[in-house]
């Protein structure tokens, strides 16, 4: 089980983890809503908005590392990051 220690479960961690995963949502979102405004998506059309630099890796949520992909692309490429790392 994650977050373990001693056989213990420690929250400490879980809720730094679960504030990090909440706020890099948040991003996703933004960058969805925009893209949106934009015109370049809309709702139910199946295109991901894919971070050139991921938001776990340290990149950015501005438009420049952002753009439009298909969503078996973008899928596809969070598979192979993950595999990579691990």
């Amino acid at each position: 089980m994650p977050y373990m220690t001693n056989g213990k479960r420690d929250y400490s961690k879980q809720k730094a983890n679960d504030d990090k995963n909440a706020k890099n949502r948040a991003k996703r979102n933004t960058a969805r809503r925009r893209a949106e405004r934009d015109g370049k998506v809309s709702k139910g059309d199946g295109k991901h908005i894919d971070h050139k630099m991921p938001l776990s890796s340290g990149g950015s949520n501005n438009k420049g590392n952002t753009r439009v992909v298909s969503a078996k692309t973008n899928l596809d490429k969070e598979a192979k990051r993950k595999k990579r790392n691990g």
